[in-house]
C-alpha cells in the first residue's frame, strides 16, 4: 500500500512519511499516525498526518497492515 488513499490510513498505524524540507531528498521519517489531515478520499502525493512526535508530511508507506 503505498499512502495516497485516506481508507488504508488510520490512528496507530505505523508509515513512513515525506516532511514537507525533505521533499527534494525524498528522506523519509518512520513514526505512528495520531491524526489524519487531508479530508479527500485521495491524494496523488500522500495523505498528509501528523505523528505521534509531531512531525506532518504526507504517507508514502505503509509499514504494518
Amino acid at each position: 500500500m503505498n499512502g495516497k488513499n485516506r481508507k488504508d490510513i488510520r490512528s496507530g498505524l505505523k508509515v513512513a512519511i515525506v516532511l514537507k524540507q525533505d521533499q527534494r531528498s525524498g528522506k523519509l521519517t518512520e513514526g505512528i499516525v495520531k491524526d489524519i489531515l487531508t479530508n479527500s478520499p485521495t491524494h496523488p502525493h500522500g495523505i498528509k498526518v501528523r505523528l505521534e512526535e509531531g512531525q506532518v508530511g504526507r504517507v508514502q508507506k505503509i509499514m504494518d497492515v
